[in-house]
């Protein structure tokens, strides 16, 4: 059997970005503030500050746009001389809004300043979130497009049976490294909803 170098190549890289992702979803983390307004079970109403984010957009299907997205806003935020050494988690992801791809959001330590982060490259922006309320489902397991889309839809029917109405596309929150076994991750599908 001949093994293409295409196919180590990917292997390589789909190892360096797990290990990246591992070292740093494992230092010391400072979790996105927000404050509950409701919960029910694994469900939420949460009220957001306005957050500091470094975004990029990879086009492609989500997982490997994803993974291609950390790496690049974990080696322009850790990788150039950073001061932040700790991440503030959720990582955050959904499709952008031109539909070009799928945009990861790296959220950016309270302390941070824009000018302190150094000059964008390989499509990264920064941008500040506006405060915003956010229906949230926390679940753990696989984080597949399959249990994405079901959690989804389990969120909308909750959103909807308590009257809620919906302001905006999901999103969907990572709070683990990718070594950590599925039963043991916090994953989150995020609705923003209307005031």
């Amino acid at each position: 059997m001949q093994i293409n170098a295409r196919m180590i190549g990917a292997g390589v890289a789909a190892a360096v970005a797990a290990g990246i992702g591992y070292v740093l979803l494992s230092r010391s983390r400072e979790d996105a503030a927000f404050q509950t307004v409701t919960r029910d079970g694994d469900f939420s109403v949460r009220d957001y500050p306005r957050l500091l984010v470094a975004e990029v957009v990879v086009p492609g299907l989500r997982q490997a746009a994803l993974s291609v997205g950390f790496t690049r806003l974990a080696d322009h935020v850790f990788g150039r001389g950073s001061p932040h050494a700790r991440m503030p988690v959720p990582v955050f992801a959904d499709g952008d809004e031109d539909g070009r791809g799928w945009r990861t959001r790296l959220l950016m330590p309270a302390d941070a300043a824009v000018d302190a982060l150094g000059d964008t490259g390989d499509g990264v922006r920064l941008r500040t979130l506006p405060a915003r309320r956010i229906a949230a489902l926390r679940f753990a397991g696989q984080d597949s497009e399959g249990a994405l889309d079901a959690h989804e839809a389990e969120l909308r029917a909750w959103i909807g049976a308590n009257g809620l109405r919906p302001a905006g596309p999901v999103e969907h929150a990572f709070y683990n490294s990718p070594f950590t076994p599925a039963r043991l991750r916090r994953t989150e599908v995020l609705i923003p909803l209307a005031a």
